[in-house]
């Protein structure tokens, strides 16, 4: 019985697959038996795939490693996808071959846009400054005339 699925969180099932296509993607760019130039020497991250529910396409986000051309290496990747999915046909074992298509990974730039604001001085003051609506410390809460006495000595 099916059961109803929160949102577009993807299923333990589309996760292990699209773990186990980037792992033969890998492979297949690591060969690197290409006919297009822009790929022969190319050096490329996969850091993910993502598998639509029925697992018959698939999105992987590619990045050069190195900071290549992302644009004329996802381009290239485009041209070589009846390739790959004739490649990962051979590698993984499913009743259908998924459509890769392939896209920029922009994660690493958010990331390092997320870095950034975090090191503005304006950030940092906010984030160092104490809190408006804390709770007082112990000793504050206290009035002065039932707080104990300060033992130490002044010296």
């Amino acid at each position: 019985m099916p059961t109803k699925r929160n949102g577009n969180a993807p299923t333990q099932r589309q996760l292990r697959v699209g773990e186990e296509l980037r792992h033969a993607m890998v492979d297949v760019l690591r060969r690197g038996d290409f006919r297009d130039p822009a790929l022969q020497n190319a050096n490329i991250t996969v850091t993910e795939i993502r598998v639509s529910p029925d697992l018959r396409n698939a999105t992987a986000f590619v990045t050069p490693l190195g900071g290549g051309d992302v644009e004329e290496t996802v381009a290239a990747l485009r041209r070589a996808a009846p390739y790959f999915r004739a490649q990962l046909a051979q590698a993984i074992k499913l009743r259908f071959a998924p459509t890769i298509g392939f896209e920029a990974d922009t994660s690493f730039e958010y990331a390092n846009r997320i870095d950034a604001l975090l090191q503005d001085p304006v950030v940092q003051r906010d984030l160092t400054a104490p809190r408006q609506d804390a709770e007082p410390d112990a000793d504050d809460a206290v009035p002065a005339a039932i707080r104990a006495p300060d033992t130490s000595d002044g010296a």
